[in-house]
Parts: structure tokens; C-alpha cells; sequence
């Protein structure tokens, strides 16, 4: 008696040990879309600490909730390989970063352009660790913040060989701290004053760690396709994977140069050079309203008042002086050498654009403006651009808004169907608001693409254009864990309806949040249920290392 009494007990114990916990969710009845481009699937979807895992229709599971999911997409998790939210969310009231996970955005990339050197990554990832954050959050390591750090205000030159060494040795840094590559921001200040040579040297620290070289290109508007042509140079001569950032061919005298960009990156590949892009899918880049492009001389009396006024966040008296100075015939003679040519040889937008690129996106003054070139309205009205910029400025109640470079919607949609081109963002704002100012990527850029380019255009599939925001990106930072769903992987996940999903922001009004993403999960935490936010913030800094070893 006493031997089947002790058998019964060890039986007990044998099978508790070996029944798996109760499943955090059971999301029920919807269609799994995996990310790797396969046609949708009916299958449940279980996730239990953290990660996925798919189970046959209807089979009998026990979980702590039970998500409906009828009518529904399940999908992985969006990855934003070209994001600029990274700093905001280190503030409290930003760490959630809502206007990305109501688009389904469960992983962004921060750093382009050449931004952070591993010094700021530091104070980042400390941030993220000490205050918590809604989505996961990987790094490029930047050219520009690193030449900053050594090259300090002498940057106009070359490096010397003891400059160009310590500038590799961070690019290593940046690296070993998980970076998934580096990235240039060559239109910008100091990337602008760096040779293609030394370009190929910092490129080439990256390849032992595996990583990307990501560029914003040099002279995108008035050298567009040579510009591109160079980030092919540096990866190809690193033997790296080149990534084109934000990829758009610019202006009026740009409209259909795209396909010469395409022809070029086709004709890497087919000689087995792994080049790819990422675009966002707006016809118009960077917003701005006029009186930002105005550069005022630095030895100018109003220089640092302006700068004090726009850093305090006293825009109308910033938008009066500005107004008042621009009346002063001599003032307007020099400011307009500034921005048009930039001081010393820097940047200006006037510079790097032009007015053939920049289209009006909203004036409640002068409404009939709006869609027109800047370079249009300035031969209708028989001026020179800067002047009627001028004119603008100081007639306007209410400041002109503008995109800094139009695109040709055509070219955009030529673009968009490229297999080897993901989307990305390059967004910033993470809460919601009614301003005017900003771009409607921020807020848009994963349902529009979902909503209008493939449920209203059929430019191409649903499966495809997933693949294009999961898998796919992340094969590409080497994140062979995260972009599908597959048994055992993190269950970063987003559920969402496939007719209603839509982009709310438009350039009036850039900064409201889309619609249609049901639910969003991070590290198989609930972040977003029923269309509502939960609090929880469930994001990590992802160290590429690691990512390679879940793999």
C-alpha cells in the first residue's frame, strides 16, 4: 500500500513538473500573415513568457486571456529601420511612444543620419533602462556625432591619420556596445565636409561585427543620383550590406530620375552586392515653415536673439523679429547669402534643396498656393525665390508651411514596389496633437502604406508589404529573431483590420494618430488592447549580439 501510495504521489509530482504554466494569451480565429511573404494562414497564435507560438485552429489550450481576433491580420511586429523618436522617448511622458505603436511599430532603429556616437548611445540605453519604454529600440552608431566628438570645431579639412584612427576606434566602440552598423548623414554638418575615402574606412570597422552601412546621401536634390552612387562605393568597397536612407528623387528637375537610381541598385545586386533602400510613402520630405529656412549671419546683431528665441520656444516673437529684420534691405542682402550658401560653407536648406524642390503643404493666408514649387510661384509673380520667401514671410498672418523636398507621387509608387526596398518612417513624434507643424510619417507612415497603397491601390500584397515591414528589415540589421512569427521567437506582435486600418495625418494636420491596429504586443506584453493603451512599457535596447544568438 505504502509503494502505491508513494507511486501516485511521484506520479503527481512527474506530471506538475512537466504541464506547461497557464499561456498569457490565446488570440483566437484570426489570420496569421508570418512576415516571410507566405499567404495568410487560419491558425491560433499562443503567447507564454514572453514568446509565440502557433497551434492548430480551435485546439484546446488553457490561457489567462483569449483574444478574438476574427476578421483580424496577426502579424509580427513592424520594425522602423529609420527612426528619429530614439531621444524623446527618454522623456516620461513620451516613453511609451504611442504614435508608433498605433501603427503597429514594435521595434524602431535610432541614429541615422550620422547622429549618435557611442557617448550618447550610452546615455540613451541608460535612460531606456532606468525609465522603461514601449518599444524595443536598436542603434546605428554615427559618423557625424563621432567626427563631432573628434574633429571638434575644425571640421572643414580632412582628418589626419591619428583623427581617422580615433574615429574608427568609436566606430568599434559603437559596435561592440550592439550597434547594428553605421550610418552617414552626408547633407548635414560635419558629414558634409567628408571625403568618400574616409567614408570607406569607417565602413570597413563595421564588417567584423557584421553590420550596415546606412546613409542619408550627399547632395540628394542637385547630384541625386550620384549621391547614391557613392553609399554603393563605400558598401561595395567595405564589402557590406549599403543601405540608401529615405530613398526620393527630389524636386521638378528630379521627376523620374528614380528609375535611374533602380537601374543602379538592380545592376549591384545582379553582381552580388547587397544594396537595398527604405522609403517612407509621402510625396513630400522634411517639413519646415518658411521662416526656418532663413539662416541669419552669425556676426548679425539678431543671430543669437533669434537662436535664444527658437531654443526657448518663443516662436511668435522669433517669427516677428524675423518679419521686422527681413524689411531691413541691407539685413535681407545678407541673410540671403547665408541661406542660399550657407555661412562658411555649412549648411542651409536653401543650399541643400532649393526652391524647385520645396512645395507649399498649407497657408490659410494664400490657400491657392498650396501644391505649387516655391521656384513656380516666384515666376508667376516674377521675382526672385528669395524674395518672394520674403514677401511671404512678412505678408502672412500665419506662417507658410512647406515640405523641404517635393517628390512625384508616380516615382513614389515606382519606388514603393521595389522588392529590395522596406519601409521606414523617419519620423519623430510620439503623442498626438493638432499643430500644424510636423511631418505625417510620424504618425502614418505603416498604415498608409497598408491602407492606401494596398487595400485602396493594390500596388501590391498584403503579404508583401508585411514582409516588406518585418522580415525583411530584419534580415537586414542581422535580427534573424524578431520580423516572423515562428514558434519559440519574441512575440512582438500586431493585430489589426485590414479594412479599416487607415493614416489619420495628413500635412495640415500631421500629428494625428492612425487608426485600424487592434492590438500590439512587445516582448508578449500587451501595450495596445482593444484600440486603447495599456501604460506597460515592455521595450528593451536590442543588442545585435543578442539577437544573433536567440537566433
Amino acid at each position: 500500500m505504502k509503494n502505491y501510495i508513494f507511486f501516485l504521489i511521484s506520479l503527481l509530482i512527474f506530471i506538475s513538473c512537466n504541464q506547461k504554466p497557464k499561456a498569457d494569451y490565446l488570440i483566437i480565429n484570426g489570420s496569421i500573415i508570418d512576415g516571410l511573404g507566405n499567404p495568410a494562414i487560419k491558425a491560433d497564435l499562443l503567447i507564454r513568457k514572453g514568446t509565440m507560438e502557433i497551434i492548430k485552429l480551435g485546439e484546446s489550450v488553457s490561457a489567462l486571456e483569449i483574444i478574438d481576433a476574427t476578421n483580424l491580420i496577426i502579424s509580427p511586429g513592424f520594425i522602423d529601420v529609420h527612426n528619429h523618436s530614439d531621444q524623446s522617448i527618454n522623456d516620461p511622458l513620451k516613453k511609451l511612444n504611442e504614435g508608433f505603436i498605433r501603427q503597429g511599430v514594435t521595434t524602431i532603429v535610432g541614429g541615422p543620419d550620422g547622429r549618435w556616437s557611442p557617448t550618447t548611445l550610452r546615455k540613451l540605453i541608460s535612460g531606456y533602462d532606468s525609465l522603461g519604454i514601449g518599444t524595443n529600440v536598436a542603434f546605428y552608431v554615427g559618423h557625424n556625432g563621432i567626427r563631432s566628438e573628434v574633429m571638434r570645431d575644425d571640421q572643414n579639412r580632412i582628418p589626419t591619420i591619428d583623427e581617422l584612427s580615433q574615429m574608427k576606434a568609436l566606430v568599434r566602440e559603437g559596435m561592440e556596445m550592439g550597434a547594428i552598423g553605421l550610418s552617414t548623414g552626408l547633407m548635414y554638418t560635419p558629414g558634409l565636409f567628408s571625403e568618400t575615402q574616409e567614408l570607406i574606412a569607417l565602413a570597413k570597422e563595421v564588417k567584423p561585427f557584421g553590420g550596415i552601412y546606412d546613409s542619408h546621401v550627399r547632395n540628394p536634390v542637385h547630384a541625386f543620383v550620384a549621391s547614391h552612387r557613392e553609399v554603393i562605393e563605400i558598401s561595395t568597397s567595405a564589402k557590406i550590406t549599403g543601405k540608401l536612407g529615405h530613398l526620393k528623387a527630389v524636386g521638378l528637375h528630379n521627376d523620374g530620375a528614380i528609375s535611374e537610381v533602380i537601374e543602379m541598385v538592380e545592376e549591384s545586386r545582379a553582381n552580388g552586392h547587397d544594396i537595398v533602400s527604405d522609403q517612407y510613402p509621402y510625396n513630400g520630405a522634411q517639413t519646415s515653415i518658411l521662416e526656418y529656412i532663413i539662416l541669419t549671419p552669425s556676426d548679425m546683431n539678431e543671430h543669437n536673439i533669434l537662436d535664444s528665441l527658437w531654443t526657448d520656444g518663443h516662436l511668435d516673437a522669433a517669427k516677428n523679429l524675423i518679419k521686422l529684420v527681413l524689411k531691413d534691405p541691407q539685413k535681407r542682402s545678407l541673410i540671403k547669402e547665408t541661406s542660399e550658401n550657407g555661412e562658411n560653407g555649412g549648411f542651409a536648406w536653401l543650399k541643400a534643396t532649393g526652391y524647385s524642390s520645396m512645395r507649399v503643404t498649407n497657408s490659410r493666408d494664400y490657400p491657392e498656393l498650396v501644391g505649387k514649387y516655391l521656384s513656380q510661384i516666384a515666376t508667376e509673380k516674377n521675382m526672385s525665390g528669395f524674395d518672394l520667401v520674403c514677401e511671404l514671410i512678412i505678408d502672412s498672418r500665419e506662417s507658410v508651411s512647406i515640405t523641404l523636398g517635393g517628390v512625384s507621387e508616380k516615382d513614389v509608387q515606382t519606388l514603393l514596389s521595389q522588392p529590395w526596398n522596406m519601409i521606414a518612417s523617419d519620423g519623430t513624434h510620439t503623442v498626438e496633437s493638432t499643430d500644424s507643424e510636423g511631418h505625417p510619417r510620424s504618425t502614418g507612415t505603416f498604415p498608409r502604406v497598408l491602407g492606401y497603397y494596398v487595400r485602396v491601390l493594390k500596388l501590391f500584397s498584403l503579404e508583401e508589404a508585411i514582409r516588406k515591414m518585418t522580415s525583411f528589415p530584419a534580415d537586414i540589421i542581422g535580427f534573424k529573431n524578431r520580423g516572423r512569427i515562428q514558434n519559440g521567437l519574441p512575440a512582438d506582435i500586431v493585430i489589426f483590420n485590414p479594412e479599416t486600418i487607415v493614416d489619420n495625418a495628413t500635412f495640415e494636420q500631421p500629428n494625428l494618430f492612425s487608426s485600424g491596429v487592434v492590438h500590439v504586443f512587445v516582448n508578449g506584453v500587451a501595450v495596445l488592447q482593444n484600440e486603447e493603451m495599456t501604460g506597460k512599457a515592455p521595450g528593451k535596447y536590442l543588442h545585435r549580439k543578442e539577437q544573433l544568438l536567440n537566433d
